[in-house]
């Protein structure tokens, strides 16, 4: 259960980091409400990632968490904010997903 708790909080970190480029290309009462989802999700992420500490390894699951984190943070990037698709981030992400692979793998 507690993995599962992991992903999600994964997840929410990728929903801060996606608010925290919107609110980069909005201004005023816009910009607060990116700011506003930022912190709230941001809180959500942090207290899912401290309950599955409670049982997994703290480092294995903040890497994991982080991983999530960068992993879908880059997608984002790509997808939405249009960022460069190189041959060099690619093969680097897909390294870091094996890695997340690796470390649920051998953890309990």
């Amino acid at each position: 259960m507690n993995w599962i708790l992991l992903i999600i909080a994964g997840l929410f970190e990728i929903a801060f980091a996606f608010c925290l480029g919107k609110a980069k290309e909005t201004i005023g009462n816009e910009q607060y409400l990116w700011y506003a989802g930022f912190l709230l999700t941001l809180s959500f992420s942090m207290g899912l990632l401290v309950k599955a500490t409670q049982t997994l390894p703290i480092g294995t699951a903040y890497a994991v968490w982080t991983g999530i984190g960068a992993v879908g943070t880059v997608l984002i990037g790509i997808f939405v904010f249009k960022e460069p698709t190189t041959f060099l981030r690619i093969f680097f992400l897909t390294t870091l997903i094996l890695s997340i692979v690796g470390l649920k793998a051998v953890s309990q």
